[in-house]
């Protein structure tokens, strides 16, 4: 049960499924337009939400998810030696009432002209996310695993960047 739904006096929307309805469509008909003097999820076009003074190719608008207890979700992704985790999303499709299929990022930094990836795992603790980590972050790649989730059970979403993952070429 998301937040808020558990009164039926609440409206019948959910803000997070809007959020993340509304970044599907700036990813889809990223045009160009004037900058936004605000920065939200809502920001148009697509490529203005961190540098809108700079406006360079993206296919993506990168945002995470937190759970009731404030927490941000995670889900797993897959590489070459490891499984590993990340709390990094990109919205693939948004359908039936507030479901989504969504694409887990890699977390990563550049070193040395390029991409590492960032644990976001607490070293002591196999099933936390160590939130000092997540300000390592700075980079992303398109992982090849994606979830489906129902955006009801969010309570909030946060948009981090506009990034272009290649996914679109």
């Amino acid at each position: 049960m998301g937040c808020g739904n558990n009164n039926d006096d609440f409206r019948s929307g959910n803000c997070v499924c809007e959020v993340v309805r509304a970044i599907k469509d700036i990813q889809d008909t990223a045009v160009e337009e004037e900058c936004a003097e605000c920065s939200s999820c809502f920001t148009e076009p697509l490529g203005t939400l961190v540098s809108p003074a700079r406006r360079e190719p993206v296919d993506t608008r990168v945002f995470v998810l937190s759970t009731e207890d404030g927490s941000p979700f995670h889900a797993f992704f897959s590489n070459e030696h490891n499984a590993c985790v990340s709390i990094y999303f990109r919205v693939e499709d948004v359908f039936d009432n507030c479901c989504a299929t969504l694409r887990v990022l890699v977390p990563g930094r550049r070193e040395g002209g390029h991409f590492v990836p960032v644990n976001l795992v607490s070293s002591g603790d196999k099933c936390c996310i160590d939130l000092s980590k997540v300000c390592q972050v700075e980079r992303f790649r398109a992982s090849n695993d994606c979830i489906t989730v129902d955006l009801k059970c969010f309570c909030a979403v946060q948009c981090i960047a506009d990034v272009n993952l290649g996914l679109c070429n």
